[in-house]
């Protein structure tokens, strides 16, 4: 495993983290707290130190399994981030499909999720706290910002950042933040083979003010992980059975354009859909959705096989720019 700096930032992470959403949520499948803990630890095993949470998932539960997973491991040996912005203190309704909970960005609100957050995660500070999809308006409040860097110089957080996306208003306004919020060492994006805007719009811009970027949904929602077909059919609690049928078909069309990364090498497509995201300096880690132990062994390998030639990185610039040669009509992924 290889570890990269958060930024400016003298914080070091793993260039594979663990998104612990997959394992708490309930959007992936169902995991008791003791198969989560036990992926958990085991992707601290295989060199992983970075592990991402939100104190949205599971209404909680993503932070507390985090703690189960990590206890006797010494505090310094892991970066914790977590999310912070929706209240479901007062609105924990079940979510469906997209359904958004409503955020709260009240100075007064945020001081107690983050009270609560080191409360379930059994820890005196957070590595790195960050608002959880924020609208360009949340992103405005001097307040808020205010309090962060309070909470810093309290020593409860140490650096903070803000979590982008998906297609949610505030997504585009990633370079603007960066430049107007000074204090902001991470910014967190999806950002995959597949769908590169906006945030590579993003990057010389955390090159030039040294913001860490953390990517989010590396295999565009389990496409890159080669495991889908034609006949792929998702459960009802599968958030994907929201897609329409051709984020599928169309992913496999452009997916079969990609087998160049993996012909004739020792990589699975999904690992060179890590190395694309690594190939990026200003990326700091990538989080892949990990779903089982087989995948987790998958992905954190992937930190250690060959990078991209820059005639691979061209390459894929080139068929992006094209749509990969579907149709100008076709879906996007």
């Amino acid at each position: 495993m290889r570890y990269r700096n958060v930024g400016r930032s003298d914080i070091r992470v793993s260039e594979i983290g663990f998104g612990v959403w997959t394992v708490t949520a309930g959007w992936w499948g169902t995991y008791s707290d003791e198969q989560a803990a036990a992926l958990l630890r085991r992707a601290y095993d295989l060199g992983i130190t970075f592990f991402d949470t939100a104190d949205t998932y599971g209404s909680g539960r993503g932070e507390t399994v985090l703690a189960q997973a990590l206890a006797g491991i010494p505090r310094n040996r892991v970066v914790i981030g977590t999310k912070f912005g929706y209240d479901f203190y007062h609105h924990d309704t079940p979510q469906r499909g997209q359904r958004e909970l409503p955020h709260d960005w009240s100075p007064a609100f945020v001081r107690h999720a983050l009270e609560q957050s080191l409360r379930r995660l059994n820890t005196e500070y957070i590595d790195i706290y960050q608002m959880h999809n924020p609208r360009l308006e949340a992103m405005q409040r001097d307040d808020l910002f205010a309090l962060l860097e309070d909470c810093v110089a309290e020593g409860k957080i140490r650096i903070w950042g803000a979590a982008l996306g998906p297609a949610l208003p505030g997504t585009e306004h990633g370079g603007e933040v960066m430049r107007a919020r000074p204090g902001l060492h991470a910014l967190q994006v999806i950002y995959n083979l597949l769908e590169q805007d906006p945030a590579r719009r993003f990057f010389p811009v955390a090159a030039e003010l040294g913001v860490g970027i953390l990517v989010r949904v590396p295999h565009s929602s389990g496409l890159l992980e080669g495991k889908f077909t034609e006949d792929t059919v998702f459960p009802p609690s599968d958030h994907r059975s929201h897609r329409p049928r051709s984020w599928l078909i169309d992913g496999l069309k452009k997916l079969e354009r990609l087998r160049f990364l993996t012909e004739g090498r020792e990589m699975t497509i999904g690992q060179a859909a890590l190395k694309f995201v690594l190939a990026e300096p200003t990326v700091a880690s990538a989080l892949p959705n990990i779903y089982d132990a087989e995948q987790l062994e998958e992905f954190a390998a992937a930190s250690d096989k060959p990078d991209l030639t820059p005639d691979d990185l061209e390459r894929i610039a080139e068929l992006y720019a094209r749509n990969f040669d579907l149709a100008a009509s076709s879906a996007g992924v």
